[in-house]
């Protein structure tokens, strides 16, 4: 491969060359400036999905190295929310842009020592449980409640373990499924288990009075979706490949997620496997099977419970709305809940600034971004907040918490089996 002045290409086979397809489709039209976050935000071209194109074709070519600071700085401060896909009318990949960006950069290796511990701690099952074990203890006492007003991330840290409190009142209820609308296997996940584990128990139950029947797979771990998001390909391949055996083992009809980020993760493990003649066809099996659980509820009604009496505002995870394209399954699934009042929210296709652990790398960023968000919300009027990913959960109810805005936040599931408890 060679530069536009005839050298030879610094990166000739690199995870970016592989995927220069994609640069190619980018016609530099612009309409992504005003789908994107940071743009928002920041000001900044270099700071925009057409801007970071400009860049990693420079990287492509030589002409910048990647050590280059600006390079990286303005890589790193992008969300990877994806909403510039949805606007670009010429199908720009630019999340497997930003991925493959990311590995050519780093070498495979997140960039700081506080990203390397937290994707090694996510990496190990044991490390990974015990450090949700401990966040869990945490969250179970008055301490976050208590600091989270103090500034910097220590606080908002605390005020996103608070946020963690499931807003209603939540009674338990006996589900049997038939299987007559299929058998699927819950993706546990890794905050989802940790710090939402009644979620995930939700997720079940509501499925199974919708009639699905649940299947384990005792052997899944992390989807590998923040390795990959930070360019670390390798261990996210090391990840994906222990989840493909374990669901292929489950027999499941379905693989069911209930956090956007981990759902768009499994779903394109096709894309991550490309060129691997072993595991190519097997990922694309299990990725062929993977759904978000709204999807699942909205195929099959899903059935009405009981009232919930309250004002609810719908923010679209970014991987949800804009990585897997699914819009309406959310909402029908809201629809069906007796009482609630669906409020319209203003930018609810807009990222948060949660974006997996960017929240803890880049927070003036995220803060920004999230700032935009919390505005919204208060114009909305909504008392509570439904979203369906875990950072977005912690990310928007940490927010509202310091900002001492009465609405929480909730996921869609959760709300669904209140009303079933309530029937």
């Amino acid at each position: 491969m060679t530069t536009s002045t005839g050298t030879p290409s610094l990166h000739a086979d690199s995870p970016l060359a592989r995927e220069q397809a994609g640069l190619d489709a980018c016609v530099h039209c612009g309409f992504c400036l005003q789908a994107c976050p940071t743009y928002l935000a920041l000001e900044d071209e270099s700071d925009s999905p057409r801007g970071r194109i400009v860049l990693m074709r420079a990287l492509l070519d030589g002409s910048l190295p990647a050590s280059d600071p600006d390079l990286r700085q303005h890589i790193d401060q992008c969300l990877g929310c994806r909403a510039c896909e949805t606007a670009c009318p010429s199908g720009v990949p630019y999340g497997h842009l930003l991925e493959a960006t990311r590995a050519t950069m780093r070498g495979g290796h997140a960039p700081t020592f506080a990203s390397r511990i937290l994707l090694a701690v996510f990496a190990h099952r044991p490390l990974m449980r015990f450090a949700m074990a401990m966040a869990r203890l945490l969250a179970a006492t008055p301490i976050p409640t208590l600091l989270l007003k103090l500034p910097g991330r220590l606080g908002f840290g605390m005020a996103m373990l608070a946020s963690t409190d499931f807003p209603l009142e939540r009674a338990k209820y006996v589900a049997h499924g038939s299987g007559e609308n299929g058998s699927a296997a819950l993706l546990l996940g890794c905050v989802m288990e940790g710090l939402f584990t009644e979620t995930n128990r939700a997720t079940e139950r509501v499925l199974r009075r919708n009639d699905y029947s649940m299947i384990a797979a005792p052997s899944q771990g992390c989807c590998g979706a923040l390795h990959a998001h930070a360019g670390e390909l390798g261990a996210a391949r090391r990840l994906a490949k222990r989840n493909i055996a374990a669901f292929e083992k489950s027999g499941a009809q379905y693989i069911v997620t209930n956090s956007a980020g981990c759902g768009a993760m499994m779903k394109e493990y096709g894309h991550l496997f490309s060129g691997d003649a072993e595991w190519s066809q097997r990922a694309s099996d299990v990725a062929s099977r993977v759904r978000d659980v709204s999807e699942l509820l909205a195929a099959a009604g899903p059935r009405s419970g009981g009232v919930i009496p309250f004002a609810v505002a719908y923010d679209a995870p970014c991987h949800l709305q804009h990585a897997q394209r699914i819009t309406e399954a959310p909402l029908t699934v809201l629809r069906a809940i007796p009482g609630i009042e669906l409020v319209p929210l203003d930018e609810s296709d807009q990222c948060c600034g949660s974006a997996g652990i960017y929240n803890l790398l880049e927070p003036e960023t995220s803060d920004a971004v999230l700032e935009r968000k919390l505005d919204r919300i208060e114009a909305s009027g909504a008392a509570l907040v439904a979203t369906g990913n875990p950072g977005c959960l912690m990310q928007i109810g940490g927010g509202l918490l310091r900002a001492d805005m009465r609405a929480r936040a909730v996921h869609p599931v959760d709300l669904l089996d209140a009303s079933y408890a309530a029937d």
